[in-house]
């Protein structure tokens, strides 16, 4: 009896080890999703990346604060990583943050923030020729300031408005923000001037203008020494540039 249940025993194992090394697939069986005290679970893949909209007021130093920097004060001869003048490099959050110039919360302690809005021109930043900040830059900056000085992110929204592209509240801040500071004074960059209409205008009708910021081949890519302008605003410029480049 008991050589019988072996037996048994035996071929019972060597036919699942069979089924096993078959290649037979099955489909799999279904699981209520429940976890061990019978709460439903949810099965949803989860994003790794979920969408992170920009909120209104709140001022992220990527894409508000870094390329007035890196327009205006990371030129060559000055804070950028080859001249560092001063010891100072403003290219990076990281760089900005461990300078020492800026104190989180408080602009009235942040040495950024003074040399920025110096009345004495011989000591302000940036230095002439150089044109200084705008107000609406150095609100940017101050604002970032206050709000903490932090290293935000958020994603932008995919939507892109190209009809009727305004120069004055469009192009404008998009080229004073990333371009004015290196392209304007009494010695621009290249000699490109692009301090005003009349010399962005002429950028622009000569097809330089798009091809340096849309960064086609043959074109020297701009802006100088950090990532291109953002898709919309490569976008935006080139509309204006089709309508005809108005001052509108």
């Amino acid at each position: 009896m008991k050589q019988y249940l072996f037996r048994a025993l035996i071929g019972t194992i060597s036919g699942y080890v069979v089924l096993q090394n078959s290649g037979c697939t099955h489909e799999p069986v279904l699981v209520d999703p429940f976890d061990p005290i019978g709460n439903a679970v949810d099965t949803m893949p989860i994003d790794p990346t979920p969408f992170v909209p920009c909120e209104e007021g709140v001022v992220y130093f990527g894409y508000d604060v870094l390329p007035i920097l890196i327009s205006n004060c990371s030129v060559p001869t000055c804070h950028d990583d080859v001249s560092h003048q001063d010891g100072l490099i403003l290219t990076s959050y990281e760089k900005v943050m461990s300078s020492g110039k800026v104190e989180p919360f408080d602009p009235g302690d942040s040495d950024l923030f003074e040399v920025i809005t110096e009345d004495d021109e011989e000591k302000r930043m940036p230095r002439l020729p150089q044109l200084p900040l705008t107000q609406e830059q150095i609100q940017v900056i101050a604002t970032w300031i206050l709000q903490g000085a932090q290293n935000l992110t958020c994603d932008l929204e995919t939507t892109c408005n190209t009809e009727n592209v305004s120069f004055a509240q469009m192009v404008n801040p998009i080229i004073t923000t990333n371009c004015r500071g290196c392209h304007s004074g009494q010695n621009p960059s290249g000699g490109v001037f692009l301090g005003d209409y009349t010399g962005i205008r002429t950028e622009a009708l000569s097809g330089r203008l798009y091809g340096v910021i849309a960064r086609l081949q043959g074109y020297i890519p701009m802006p100088k020494n950090r990532g291109p302008l953002q898709d919309c605003e490569i976008t935006q410029i080139k509309a204006w540039i089709d309508a005809g480049a108005l001052e509108n």
